[in-house]
């Protein structure tokens, strides 16, 4: 086998796993809490940590792990990271405790695998750009592009199937396709790009970089819970001082790489004028992506499944299953639009993909939230296939357009800006959607139980934060009953008659009590998916008509 089909096959499984993980915890929660004993509604930071704890890992490591594989090696480091990604896949497997060290166990070990995470993204790209001549590039990361993204869709229905049986089988099916790859790559990978190992490493800037990007992840994540009083906590001074601190570092970041001998973030590199519209679009791309991923699970799992008479137990599984069409869709276009991309250059169809994809938002906001099945997937395949004429094309663009020895570099930077607008946008759209249904859930759901039969309720009822109502749902559970079942209301609960605690705990209750007062939010969301789509299809059409591709030596791509 010629050495880039090698490298293109090896990258290929370790993004697709990489990216499979970051999203199969997303939808196996219920099962993964249920099994280490823990109740995560009253373990909101376990929730937090198991949610974003592997992508803020990630994110926070990507630059300084692409800059570093310049140094010293693009395939040194990302075998290492396929190492690192396994033990972390098999330690999670194993987590052998239960409560609340169970929870911490499976964090670290979640962490773990983020290190390693970062090792694979970092340098997936690159090595492909190093293996391939550049007239077959499009084609090459057209298919790696389709195994990241798509990793991140399989992942939700994988989740889901697996979960339903065993919460390890989640983190089981990884161990033997890492064991099997991080053998792979050691004995067939080699060092074909250009490295330079006489820079030197950015110690502050790794710093500044690291801690800011932290910071303000977590204060955005940590603002989705609520503070006191307060459905959610933007006016806890903790997660105000996270937030301010990141952009404050942050915002330094440009300034020390200014004054350092060998920058850790090419800031020079955005001058380029392809590299800088297509990291742009691509961290736009990617956060309407995250966003609708987590807006759409919500309205499957709070609303249309139980509506259909779907059980809470059953949702996390269906709602994976029910958002195929979109990876169908990215799977289809993703190859087709590389090989497209090597001919007719990135400019034109990264354009038409972000289109496409503002379109289906559009669409997605003309449904009601009881809408027809077909519809709702038809619109989400037209949706993937935006996203896969997008992708490929956007990331050739990227890499194609940098010098051989800032590859390494340059796929950090691109993987960073990504990775950060998938886990921000989950933050983000969740807020968007709890901020909107501030005002006016715990009126309908008060106004709802009152009607039920239950009027005593109704001011406790008034009281509930949204963020509980909605997360319950989205962990497959009940939220009425989940509620009810608190020792608080044990009194309220023992004089309500069968007949209205049956219809309070029914599948339909919860979802017709907030449907009209979610519907508003959700298309909001999706308006803002729209929004951030355009501006990404506004900023992929500014990278230029023409193909900009640095000169290198050439690397046997044999």
């Amino acid at each position: 086998m010629q050495y880039k089909w090698v490298a293109l096959s090896n990258t290929t499984i370790g993004t697709l796993m990489a990216s499979l993980d970051a999203t199969i915890v997303l939808i196996s929660l219920p099962a993964i809490f249920n099994g280490i004993q823990i109740n995560p509604l009253n373990s909101f930071q376990y929730l937090i940590w198991l949610l974003f704890g592997y992508s803020i890992c990630t994110s926070t490591l990507l630059v300084t792990f692409g800059r570093i594989s310049d140094m010293f090696g693009r395939v040194r480091l990302y075998n290492l990271g396929f190492a690192i990604f396994t033990v972390g896949t098999i330690l999670a497997f194993l987590t052998p405790n239960t409560g609340t060290l169970g929870a911490l166990e499976l964090i670290i070990f979640r962490m773990v695998q983020g290190v390693g995470g970062a090792f694979l993204f970092a340098n997936g790209a690159a090595i492909i750009t190093d293996a391939f001549p550049e007239n077959e590039r499009g084609q090459a990361l057209g298919i790696n592009m389709v195994s990241v993204l798509a990793g991140s869709l399989i992942g939700l229905v994988m989740g889901g199937v697996l979960a339903y049986y065993d919460w390890r089988f989640i983190f089981l099916v990884s161990v033997p396709i890492g064991i099997f790859g991080t053998i792979w790559s050691y004995l067939r990978l080699k060092e074909v790009g250009v490295i330079n190992r006489n820079q030197k490493l950015d110690v502050w800037g790794n710093l500044a970089f690291g801690a800011g990007l932290t910071l303000l992840l977590l204060g955005v994540s940590y603002g989705l819970l609520p503070y006191g009083s307060a459905p959610m906590g933007w006016g806890n001074p903790w997660v105000i001082a996270s937030l301010v601190g990141g952009a404050a570092l942050l915002l330094a970041f440009p300034l020390i790489e200014a004054h350092v001998e060998s920058p850790m973030f090419r800031i020079d590199l955005f001058k380029i004028r392809p590299f800088s519209a297509g990291n742009f679009a691509g961290f736009l791309g990617a956060m309407g992506r995250g966003g609708v991923q987590i807006v759409l699970i919500i309205l499957l799992q709070g609303i249309w499944l139980p509506l259909h008479g779907y059980a809470y137990s059953s949702t996390p599984l269906w709602s994976g299953v029910y958002i195929t069409p979109m990876l169908l869709g990215f799977v289809v276009m993703g190859p087709i639009s590389g090989r497209l991309s090597d001919r007719r250059g990135a400019r034109g169809l990264a354009t038409a993909g972000m289109i496409i994809t503002a379109a289906s938002f559009l669409l997605l906001s003309a449904l009601p939230y009881n809408f027809v099945l077909w519809e709702f997937g038809v619109i989400l395949f037209v949706m993937g296939l935006g996203g896969g004429l997008f992708a490929s094309p956007n990331t050739v663009s990227i890499m194609n357009s940098v010098p051989p020895e800032n590859r390494g570099a340059a796929s950090g930077m691109r993987a960073t800006l990504q990775n950060v607008g998938q886990t921000a946008s989950i933050a983000v759209f969740f807020s968007i959607v709890l901020s909107a249904l501030s005002g006016s859930l715990p009126s309908a759901l008060a106004t709802a139980v009152a009607q039920a039969g239950a009027p005593n309720l109704s001011q406790t009822f008034m009281n509930i934060p949204p963020t509980s109502a909605l997360f319950a749902a989205f962990l497959g559970e009940n939220p009425i009953g989940t509620l009810l079942a608190s020792p608080q209301l044990a009194q309220a609960k023992a004089s309500l008659s069968p007949a209205v605690l049956s219809y309070l705990t029914s599948k339909t209750f919860f979802p017709n009590a907030i449907a009209s007062a979610f519907e508003s939010s959700l298309r909001l969301a999706y308006y803002i998916g729209a929004g951030l789509s355009i501006v990404a299809a506004a900023a992929s059409a500014l990278r230029g008509s023409k193909k900009v591709v640095p000169k290198e030596p050439d690397s046997s791509a044999s």
